[in-house]
């Protein structure tokens, strides 16, 4: 009976991903059987609350209702092997009585169009932005993508499947249901007519003057007065982008637009460094309005604005959550008041005044677009945006699929962009100019540094920062003479566990101190990591979650400010680990 020790590390917070050796034909065929069990629980799942629902429904479209299949999107991205690993997985649905629907090569966003189409249920092969030696699985379950419970889940699943049926592919079964082969063309032409169909709307709602028909406030007639150039970066964009992006702009040119799973340009992440130079140059040599850049599966947008300068992704945040704040529908302008934007913990310290100045309120969200996608589910309409500084971008407007789609932000964003301003009827808005105009931003990059091993009895080196920095602010904001002078050790770093040392690393502060390390007005969140609002930047330090990693991120108005704020986080995890704090000072600014 093969054991799946060895792949437990696949499974993240939010998807499976990791080294292609894992990905052995035992586990695939074990995952396909796991995802049958999943999809046929939730057809059960659905099946009771429908009867319950309609109950006073005539027997006959109960019957309907009874014999309805699962059906099941499948997809692939342009990796090595994604083709493969999908195949078997649609042979496995179809063997336990589900219907397929194979997509073919295409974008993550695109399958979860797809999915929409139908029971909102779909598998899509893909390891994203990693290197090409990665490979991955994302889905979708009633139109909800998997919680890390549900992740884990599915991978207590499999030990199940395993030890009932340990010969699960000893024979070959038949495949109960055809499964039905999508033509590219259509895959690809209907999600372009979907968008297509989002912007008549939105020049119906936001550009159609009093004495103006709605046949005529259709989109206009001429494409945008835009030139555009298109990295791809050999991803899953690279058959439709051209033409999806030739439908509404005067002038596109594409870069790495032919899918090779070996990404010989490097890996499909707009986000690292120096992996947009090729696409700013080719912006500065066309004379280009936009620079545009997708990754492996094209839910991650990056931006390079007129001058071949990269849009940082807290500018481009705020930047789509104006269009999104102009564009609601007109039936949701009335409670504008309390409409809020989601931004992760990790974006800068300007935005919140931002988003404000838009008449929205921010929220602060842990970092993770599956859940931001899950907060906004349950927000009731109040979100109407979410981004996070990877390059996710979530609409929530009601126009098209709530999923973060780097293609459909990117169109959003130009259309906004070439819509004249009054003062400038004749003019398309430049970007380059907008970005002028916004709060400067030095940063460092969203840096990843290995998690410091702590003794079995103590707390993570996150858990004892964040209880430090809450023991520093009680020292601040005290007014008892007593308390300053005489601190209780346990207050500095209070565990649950009764056998955890850390409190042997406290250190007793003066009020002089810990103002001097978080001084009056400092802004303490602890809902993902640590972050500090200071005066004039913040810096973050949490756990990533998808490695074994510690991301951290520091901003400042200045590189005074930035290396100020560097400062004071290295001096609060000096206590606990001297290496971390010097690891903090070496990083630099972008």
């Amino acid at each position: 009976m093969p054991s799946f020790a060895a792949q437990q590390s696949l499974f993240r917070a939010y998807d499976i991903r990791g080294s292609r050796q894992h990905f052995t034909n035992d586990f695939i065929h074990a995952l396909g059987h796991a995802f049958a069990h999943l999809y046929q629980l939730q057809q059960n799942i659905d099946s009771k609350k429908h009867s319950a629902k309609n109950s006073k429904i005539s027997s006959e479209n109960n019957r309907q209702s009874t014999n309805e299949k699962t059906i099941v999107v499948i997809g692939y991205d342009v990796r090595c092997d994604s083709n493969t690993i999908a195949q078997a997985l649609a042979d496995i649905l179809s063997q336990q009585g589900i219907q397929v629907i194979q997509l073919g090569l295409v974008t993550t966003p695109m399958m979860i169009f797809w999915a929409e189409q139908y029971q909102g249920h779909g598998i899509i092969v893909t390891a994203s932005h990693s290197a090409k030696d990665i490979l991955g699985v994302k889905w979708l379950v009633n139109h909800i993508s998997p919680s890390s419970a549900d992740i884990q889940a599915l991978y207590h699943q499999l030990g199940i499947d395993n030890a009932q049926n340990p010969s699960l592919d000893s024979i070959a079964k038949p495949i109960y249901h055809k499964q039905q082969q999508l033509p590219a063309q259509q895959v690809a032409s209907a999600y372009s007519d979907a968008i297509t169909k989002v912007f008549k709307q939105i020049y119906q709602h936001n550009n159609q003057p009093l004495n103006q028909t709605a046949k005529d406030s259709q989109l206009p007639s001429s494409k945008l007065d835009l030139v555009v150039v298109i990295d791809c970066m050999h991803g899953a964009t690279s058959n439709i982008a051209k033409p999806l992006f030739t439908h509404f702009c005067q002038q596109v040119i594409t870069l790495n637009d032919t899918p090779d799973g070996d990404f010989p340009a490097g890996n499909p992440d707009p986000t690292e460094p120096q992996r947009l130079k090729q696409l700013q140059q080719s912006v500065l040599l066309h004379q280009a309005d936009i620079g545009i850049a997708f990754d492996g599966d094209g839910d991650r947008l990056m931006v390079v604005d007129n001058r071949g300068k990269v849009v940082t992704p807290d500018h481009l945040l705020y930047l789509l959550a104006t269009v999104a704040v102009n564009q609601r529908p007109q039936p949701l302008n009335e409670s504008l008041s309390s409409a809020q934007v989601l931004f992760d913990i990790k974006c800068c310290h300007h935005l919140p005044k931002l988003i404000t100045e838009l008449g929205a309120t921010p929220v602060i969200s842990k970092t993770g677009s599956s859940l931001m996608r899950q907060q906004i589910q349950n927000s009731g309409g109040q979100i109407i945006f979410a981004g996070e500084l990877s390059g996710h971008f979530i609409f929530n407007d009601s126009y098209f699929i709530l999923y973060d789609d780097g293609m459909y932000a990117a169109l959003r964003l130009l259309h906004w962009l070439a819509k004249p301003l009054p003062a400038k009827p004749n003019c398309a808005r430049n970007l380059a100019d907008i970005i002028d105009n916004l709060p400067v931003i030095v940063s460092t990059a969203d840096h990843y540094l290995p998690l410091p091993e702590t003794a079995l009895t103590d707390c993570s080196i996150v858990q004892q920062l964040a209880r430090f920095c809450q023991y520093l602010q009680q020292l601040v904001h005290a007014t008892s003479a007593a308390f300053i002078t005489q601190p209780d050790p346990q207050a500095i770093i209070s565990c649950a566990p009764s056998i955890c040392t850390c409190s042997a690393k406290s250190q007793y502060m003066t009020l002089e101190q810990a103002q001097k390390l978080l001084p009056v007005g400092t802004k303490l969140s602890c809902i993902d990591g640590v972050r500090l609002d200071f005066a004039r930047g913040f810096g973050v330090l949490r756990q990533s979650n998808t490695s074994q990693n510690l991301t951290v991120r520091f901003a400042g108005d200045s590189i005074a400010d930035l290396t100020d704020i560097q400062t004071r986080f290295a001096a609060l995890c000096r206590p606990f680990n001297e290496h971390l704090a010097t690891q903090i000072l070496a990083i630099v600014a972008e």
